[in-house]
């Protein structure tokens, strides 16, 4: 159960104290796309995410987007922020996300995850052991798969409720 226990809790990644996570010895922060930073059918990026990754940029972070969408979908956010990405990540498996913590050379506590979702981006997280943080998402939308993993995050969620480890709205970092 505690693979589904996120580390932080906020809103949005814009409530999120990147101040605390620099203290922490965070050097990069991957980013799940869809639902996290946009919309699952949107291909408009918000202006105000753009503005938050430079500021994270300056503030010395290295900014991922680890997505499990295809990079044809990635590429134009890609560009827009001036990031890095990675597509068809497969989370919760994890590969691609030590793959990418081999090529840039990092320890797993100075990364940290952003998701939506415990099934898919927390797991990963957990299981590989970086940072896990969970924020609400941003739009009802979702994919069909995801429908799927939302069903199952919801049975996840009342566990860790029964449990008093987590509770949906109350948020913590």
């Amino acid at each position: 159960m505690e693979e589904y226990l996120p580390d932080i809790y906020q809103k949005s990644i814009y409530t999120i104290d990147y101040s605390k996570l620099l203290n922490r010895g965070i050097k990069c922060i991957l980013f799940d796309l869809d639902n996290t930073i946009v919309s699952p059918f949107s291909s408009e990026a918000p202006k105000k995410a753009k503005e938050l990754f430079t500021g994270l940029k300056q503030k010395g972070f290295k900014i991922v987007i680890f997505t499990n969408s295809p990079k044809i979908r990635l590429k134009g956010f890609k560009n827009f922020f001036g990031v890095d990405g990675v597509s068809s990540a497969c989370k919760p498996f994890t590969g691609k996300l030590r793959r990418l913590l081999k090529e840039y050379g990092y320890a797993v506590n100075e990364v940290a995850i952003i998701g939506d979702q415990l099934m898919t981006d927390i797991k990963v997280g957990n299981k590989v052991g970086i940072t896990t943080i969970l924020v609400n998402p941003v739009s009802e939308k979702d994919f069909i798969f995801t429908k799927i993993h939302r069903f199952s995050e919801r049975r996840k969620m009342k566990k860790l409720k029964d449990h008093d480890l987590f509770w949906q709205g109350r948020y913590y970092d």
